[in-house]
């Protein structure tokens, strides 16, 4: 038995009695002065009660179950940064309402019966507004004077931005290096994973691609040693955005609302999120900038492992992935190779080394 047929249940009794209870006044009234077409009381009271029954089963859902639905999507959909801050802004705006209602009580009538009660709604509007829209500065206040109060060791030792959230997307999931980053400490706050992120990450581990499903269950792989990591907080949420069905967009809106960064490796993604004013955090992006930085004339060692595209080139790599092209380095295939670097490049890909044999002449 659901709860909206229980909620309907009580609403047809309730509408039912005062149904009833109308009814039988106004067959009282009418039979007053009774004529030959005059209803009995008894049945001005049947009829209006099953009006009542009726308007009972159809109205309830609108005036319960809708409104709860509706003030808990609204709910979901507010950080707790805003709301906090709103509630605190009505306490305030609501004390000082209470602190002028007293002289403003003594205005000769009607201005001193009124006015009070003007002056809770406008303080009350007021103290909403003005701490919702300085949220971000009362909590840097907050935090602030947190931060001067705390010993010195346990400041030394906090993580900048603890209260920070940062939403991680599924294909930074699925990618597997936010796992190793996160062992490192560099990410400040907590990752927020938003159950429709999850639900697409279920739904690739499901798909009938093999290659798909086995991208999928990396990521749920990857999810569950993220969980274990102490060194930053991982939150699954049932947060969600209403009326939109593309998870991408429903990343931006609610990165939007909750004024957090999103976390991802998806080049669309980054690209309409920049466009929205959306912050973005790009794992290959940071990937490229944590690269080894080569000058030319500079020397490395090379395995080289394929040859290239052009003649005689051959191709290796360097230990965080960076491809090395080299002039003449065919003949030293599975080879380790002694290099001078010729020219670095930097292309959207990522970068590109362009170097020749050490005891090459040219």
């Amino acid at each position: 038995m659901s709860t909206e047929f229980i909620i309907r249940l009580i609403g047809m009794i309730v509408f039912t009695t005062i149904g009833v209870a109308w009814g039988a006044s106004l067959g009282r009234l009418a039979n007053v002065n009774p004529t030959q077409n005059t209803m009995s009381v008894e049945q001005y009271a049947i009829i209006i009660g099953l009006v009542g029954a009726l308007a009972g089963i159809i109205l309830t859902p609108f005036i319960t179950n809708r409104p709860i639905r509706a003030l808990r999507a609204l709910l979901t959909r507010i950080s707790a940064q805003a709301l906090f801050s709103s509630l605190l802004g009505l306490v305030v705006g609501l004390l000082i309402a209470a602190l002028l209602a007293f002289p403003i009580s003594l205005l000769p009538n009607p201005f001193g019966e009124v006015l009070p009660f003007v002056g809770v709604v406008v303080f009350g509007y007021l103290g909403v507004a003005i701490f919702g829209m300085r949220q971000g500065d009362l909590f840097s206040v907050i935090s602030t004077f947190s931060n001067r109060s705390a010993p010195a060791g346990a400041e030394a030792g906090g993580k900048l931005g603890d209260n920070r959230t940062i939403l991680l997307d599924t294909s930074v999931i699925i990618d597997g290096r936010i796992a190793d980053i996160a062992r490192t400490g560099f990410l400040p706050g907590s990752l927020l994973i938003p159950r429709f992120v999850l639900n697409e990450l279920q739904y690739i581990a499901d798909s009938a691609d093999s290659l798909r499903r086995q991208r999928g269950r990396r990521g749920m792989e990857v999810l569950s040693q993220l969980q274990k990591e102490p060194l930053i907080p991982v939150r699954l949420s049932d947060i969600d955005v209403e009326g939109v069905r593309e998870v991408d967009d429903k990343l931006i809106i609610l990165a939007r609302q909750l004024r957090c960064p999103i976390l991802t490796n998806d080049y669309n993604l980054n690209r309409i999120a920049e466009l929205q004013g959306v912050s973005i955090l790009n794992v290959n992006e940071l990937a490229n900038a944590v690269k080894s930085v080569l000058l030319p004339g500079e020397a490395l060692i090379v395995r080289v492992i394929q040859e290239g595209k052009e003649m005689n080139q051959g191709v290796g790599y360097m230990d965080d992935g960076t491809m090395v092209v080299i002039e003449n380095g065919r003949n030293f295939i599975n080879q380790e190779v002694a290099v001078i670097v010729t020219k670095v490049l930097q292309t959207t890909a990522g970068r590109m080394i362009f170097a020749r044999p050490e005891d090459s002449n040219g």
